[in-house]
């Protein structure tokens, strides 16, 4: 199969579809790999690099599309990217389709083949394909968080650890999944104080075995959410629906209450985000505020750790594209329910039933739409 890496165009993103090792994978499986001059520049990888791994360097985006079957990307397609698309050409990349239906429309009328990494599934329900990118933003959702309670950004002028004699910041983190156990790790080891709410029991139990009381777990529920807001000076919003838009669990009500200088870390922005007053940040301008609350939401958080999520990433993606490349994507996806999950946009028909609902539009089965073709 020709395999086509683009160049990352969206804000501040330095990640590669596929770094050099992966393309050297392909290539001795007898792939060609095509990849956007300087595409890897921005994590240390050189054209040189690529072309010693295998790959062949192309001048633009436009001809890597033109002439690959498959196209391997990190971010969702921007606008000038979903134009090149074309009909049956396989499109693997995160898409985070709910919130976005300018992109949903485009794909639908690209006809190409859309598989999401955020809706494979493995066979245990897990997000294989989310999970390291999780893994980066929860722990730098913490990070974030701390920078963003300095004088200088707007905040408290608080240190997260606090010092003896000076308690530490209250730090609460909504959703104790990937996400959220991470930056619990990242709080707990920076001595804050650190509450955790989720709604599985099953979650809330792993999470106190690991903790041994340096976090609080607390079963979420309305009330405990309106008691918490007003003494926090972190909240960390970590929550995720498979496929589907964020719920929004902090209302601009429970802002208002906030303590002035306080900050909001939303790492589901990118899935419509999970405070009523979020919208998408970039890394040049990460943060906003709103009634003395200072917000954080960058839609790429990883992006700017881009070297290690390229490569985590390429650790969970790689076994899926040699499949695609491989197999097809009938049979690669027909193979395995888990992979099928990822399928969104199939020739002009929704395939994500998320998705479907988010805009009220046609769903139809992945397995019948692949029948179809």
């Amino acid at each position: 199969m020709i395999i086509g890496v683009p160049k990352e165009i969206k804000n501040h993103e330095y990640r590669v579809g596929l770094v050099t090792s992966s393309v050297r994978e392909l290539v001795s499986l007898g792939h060609q790999v095509l990849v956007e001059a300087q595409a890897g520049i921005g994590i240390g990888l050189s054209d040189s690099d690529y072309q010693t791994a295998g790959a062949t360097i192309i001048s633009t985006a436009k001809e890597v599309f033109t002439r690959s079957e498959m196209i391997v990307k990190v971010k969702e397609p921007q606008a000038e990217e979903r134009a090149m698309l074309r009909e049956g050409q396989i499109l693997f990349t995160y898409l985070h389709l709910a919130p976005d239906l300018p992109q949903t429309k485009d794909l639908i009328d690209s006809k190409a083949v859309c598989i999401a990494y955020e809706t494979v599934t493995d066979a245990h329900g897990r997000l294989p394909l989310l999970a390291p990118m999780s893994e980066v933003a929860g722990r730098m959702s913490i990070q974030a968080g701390a920078q963003a309670l300095e004088n200088s950004n707007g905040g408290r002028g608080l240190l997260l650890s606090g010092v003896p004699g000076v308690e530490p910041a209250k730090v609460i983190i909504l959703g104790g999944g990937v996400v959220g156990s991470n930056a619990a790790r990242m709080a707990v080891g920076m001595r804050a104080d650190v509450t955790i709410l989720d709604r599985s029991l099953e979650t809330l139990r792993a999470l106190d075995v690991e903790f041994q009381g340096k976090a609080k777990v607390v079963y979420s529920t309305n009330e405990i959410i309106d008691r918490l807001v007003p003494e926090a000076d972190i909240i960390i919003g970590a929550v995720l629906i498979p496929g589907a838009a964020a719920p929004k669990l902090i209302t601009a009500a429970h802002v208002k209450q906030m303590k002035p200088g306080s900050a909001l870390v939303d790492v589901a922005i990118d899935q419509g985000g999970c405070f009523e007053t979020s919208k998408p940040t970039t890394h040049t301008k990460p943060t906003y505020i709103v009634d003395d609350v200072v917000h954080y939401c960058v839609a790429n958080m990883p992006g700017a750790v881009a070297r290690t999520s390229a490569f985590a990433l390429n650790n969970a993606t790689l076994p899926y594209v040699i499949k695609l490349a491989g197999q097809g994507y009938k049979k690669a996806l027909l193979a395995d329910p888990g992979f099928l999950a990822g399928l969104n946009v199939i020739y002009g028909k929704i395939t994500c039933k998320e998705v479907a609902e988010a805009f009220n539009l046609h769903y139809t089965d992945p397995e019948v739409a692949i029948s179809m073709h």
